[in-house]
């Protein structure tokens, strides 16, 4: 147990695999929701990973530079004309406007509750928990998107 090394979760391996792997689904045809949720959550996971490292006042803070990569996003989006087809739209909003919010959303959430079990027992719940937290709450996002609009 003493020779184990720590675990730095949302590493750039990570990082880019999720990123190619997104790529990827939307070639294959996945729904544009369902993507955008993952897309979100990776610009969080980038984040949480860069922000430490950024030297710039401000943009060294995680929730910060988090809104700021959604937004970029989103803006990459709209100018790519992406963002604003009539036809898909999900309760009224766009897919990928919507996968962009609720991924970003459930990315946040998922690393604020395992940041939270953690104070509240002194130490991580389990071995890989702050992989495990993001990642659990992504993917239930996910499967819930899937089953209630049937995608």
């Amino acid at each position: 147990m003493f020779l184990v090394k720590a675990a730095y979760a949302q590493c750039p391996i990570c990082i880019v695999t999720v990123g190619g792997g997104m790529l990827i689904a939307k070639k294959l045809g996945i729904d544009d929701l369902l993507v955008s949720i993952w897309i979100s959550a990776l610009n969080v996971a980038i984040a949480f990973w860069l922000a430490p490292k950024i030297k710039i006042k401000y943009l060294n803070n995680k929730h910060l530079l988090s809104f700021v990569l959604l937004i970029t996003t989103l803006l990459y989006f709209q100018f790519t004309d992406q963002i604003g087809v009539a036809t898909n739209r999900v309760l009224g909003i766009d897919k990928i406007l919507f996968g962009q919010i609720i991924g970003f959303l459930s990315m946040a959430a998922g690393n604020h509750s395992y940041f939270f079990t953690k104070k509240k027992l002194g130490h991580t719940p389990f071995p890989y928990a702050k992989v495990a937290f993001p990642l659990g709450s992504v993917l239930l996002v996910t499967f819930a998107s899937k089953l209630l609009f049937r995608l």
